[in-house]
């Protein structure tokens, strides 16, 4: 199977990330659910996965990884990068093979995380303890200038620590002037709207790949469930992730875009090393 065609990767990625220096806020989809935001000269990546080592560690099992989507850069190649975040465990979300070289080429990164996850987190990067902050739901850390709120996720239970931490978590963004909502894996879950509501959103970025039991993994959003949602929560915009990555657990992003437009959602599509500026 031939990969789809990054729109831009490797130098020509890196050359457009350094290039942006205004006030404006802007992304780059690195594929899944893995994007970088910059303002203002800092740099945000959140649930990178630029490896194939689920491929290869589920090659010859009943579960294949098979990639569909080119690798947009060598996680190596980004030595400027101030704050990663992980939403929950997953090897899709947490991958040692991107964050260990990410790590070594950025020595003053913070990384934040679910607090409930921090034994998992530094055994699989190879990091201290005390490494990585650690947040819980309804919490507010700032670090250079840039908010993270802690919002529940439901992927496929909304799931804690013996000491109450969520384990799996989205985060809500403030960059620039621009509130950004990164849901990681969850599915819909009662009040979950409400919780998000009052951020008056610019962006939720939200996963479609939906909830089928068949795939033997946790489930997300369905096409149908994050256009509900995008529009409960009245973000200006919606952007669809968590897809074009397996073959085996994916959806169709023009279906996505046929029923946003149908249901008068403002929304985005982008593709594997786009860029866009929030308006």
């Amino acid at each position: 199977m031939s990969l789809i065609r990054a729109l831009q990767k490797n130098e020509t990625l890196l050359n457009d990330i350094k290039s942006h220096r205004e006030g404006l806020v802007k992304l780059w989809w690195l594929g899944q659910s893995g994007y970088l935001i910059s303002c203002n000269n800092i740099h945000v990546l959140v649930d990178p996965y630029l490896s194939d080592s689920l491929t290869r560690k589920y090659e010859h099992t009943n579960k294949s990884h098979t990639r569909m989507s080119e690798l947009v850069i060598d996680p190596a190649m980004l030595n400027f990068i101030d704050i990663v975040s992980s939403s929950h465990n997953h090897t899709d979300h947490l991958d040692g093979d991107t964050l260990i070289p990410l790590i070594k080429a950025n020595p003053g990164i913070t990384m934040i995380i679910p607090e409930a996850n921090r034994k998992f987190v530094t055994d699989r990067i190879n990091m201290p303890l005390e490494f990585p902050i650690g947040m819980n739901d309804g919490q507010t850390i700032v670090i250079k200038g840039v908010s993270f709120h802690g919002i529940p996720s439901a992927h496929n239970e909304l799931d804690r620590d013996e000491n109450g931490n969520c384990k799996y978590m989205g985060y809500v963004i403030g960059i620039g002037d621009r509130k950004i909502y990164h849901s990681g894996d969850t599915l819909l879950y009662p009040g979950m709207a409400d919780l998000l509501k009052p951020f008056d959103l610019d962006l939720a970025i939200l996963p479609i790949n939906g909830n089928d039991p068949a795939r033997g993994v946790a489930g997300n959003l369905s096409i149908d469930e994050a256009i509900q949602l995008g529009k409960e929560i009245g973000a200006k915009l919606t952007i669809p992730c968590h897809y074009d990555m397996f073959s085996f657990n994916t959806a169709d992003p023009a279906e996505f875009g046929r029923k946003a437009e149908a249901q008068h959602l403002n929304f985005k599509i982008l593709q594997a090393g786009e860029g866009y500026i929030l308006q």
